[in-house]
């Protein structure tokens, strides 16, 4: 691994990220269908209180806000990396296809009906879909070490998995299935219990470390991929890292909370005007800054009024449009 200069960041960068997320935590714990004000939920934290407000607490609120901040994290550490190693602004987790193969697995889970013979069938094929798409991915790429061949290769696993969803709510048996599908597809966090917490939390931490790994190697690589050679790093492995840290961990994620974007694209260019602007300095920025953000979008989809329930794949997605016009705006000037 090459010998590179320290990441540096800004000296408050770290602490004003972790309390950001601390303060998410709590607004997620806060808000919700059911009022419950900071007295009773400071009661039910310390085992006193309304039962039924410990219930509520306990068994809905607090997986949720956990689990935003953790698949929140992940998909920002995603995106980081997927930057730094393609050196392309506009890449996500989803450029591999890794979130549409997972998706995929769900959708056979949903069809098939086998989600309803237990929770965890629907998360495990979602996560055996993003790992089987890695087959293909190391296939079609292996010919070639350059950036360009994975990105190729990724295109056509999102392309092939999003024909497989397209056919499944083609031929979907009944409107009820169609419409549980779509809405799963949609991504979201409601009424999901410590449960999926013990099935995201493990993708996520072996996701997350394979791709911290390399974070030195990314800065070798923002010189060039002949450059990054002779400062001895192994491209091929590198590579394959990134692919299964990515499979792992953004797959866990998508099995439990179903699809979500823009999260993996916004927050690097979020961050990296506060950082020294090397890919490693804004790994772990960027991992924090995903966790509030997901978390905040989240209280948002219980604060903003509508007829029915806003998902939270709906919400990032318009929170993303406005980051990505202002980028194209702003490289439009070099054209």
């Amino acid at each position: 691994m090459p010998k590179a200069v320290p990441a540096r960041n800004a000296a408050w960068l770290f602490p004003l990220l972790i309390v950001l997320a601390i303060l998410a935590g709590c607004a997620s714990l806060l808000f919700g269908p059911a009022r419950l004000s900071p007295v009773a939920l400071w009661d039910a934290m310390t085992g006193q209180g309304d039962p039924m407000v410990r219930a509520i607490l306990f068994q809905l609120r607090v997986p949720r806000a956990l689990l935003g901040l953790l698949i929140g994290a992940m998909l920002g550490l995603g995106g980081a990396s997927m930057q730094g190693y393609l050196r392309n602004p506009l890449s996500d987790p989803g450029v591999l296809g890794v979130s549409s193969a997972a998706a995929l697995g769900a959708v056979v889970a949903i069809y098939w009906q086998l989600a309803t013979s237990h929770p965890v069938v629907l998360p495990l094929l979602a996560i055996a879909g993003a790992l089987v798409s890695l087959v293909p991915l190391v296939w079609l790429s292996r010919r070639g070490e350059s950036s360009l061949s994975l990105i190729l290769a990724g295109i056509a696993i999102a392309t092939l998995a999003g024909a497989g969803i397209s056919l499944a709510l083609n031929l979907a048996p009944n409107p009820f299935a169609a419409m549980e599908i779509t809405t799963w597809l949609l991504g979201s966090l409601e009424d999901r219990a410590f449960a999926d917490l013990w099935i995201a939390l493990p993708c996520v931490a072996i996701g997350a470390g394979l791709l911290l790994w390399d974070a030195r190697a990314l800065d070798a690589l923002s010189l060039g991929e002949d450059a990054a050679r002779t400062l001895g790093v192994d491209l091929a492995r590198v590579r394959l890292r990134l692919m299964l840290g990515i499979a792992i961990g953004v797959g866990g994620a998508v099995a439990v909370a179903g699809s979500i974007g823009f999260i993996g694209l916004i927050v690097p260019h979020l961050v990296r005007p506060l950082t020294d602007r090397s890919p490693s300095a804004v790994l772990l920025p960027s991992a924090l800054a995903g966790a509030v953000l997901l978390t905040f979008a989240d209280v948002g989809t219980r604060l903003i009024p509508t007829t029915s329930p806003l998902k939270l794949g709906v919400l990032t997605a318009f929170l993303g449009v406005p980051v990505f016009t202002h980028y194209l705006l702003k490289e439009r000037r070099l054209w």
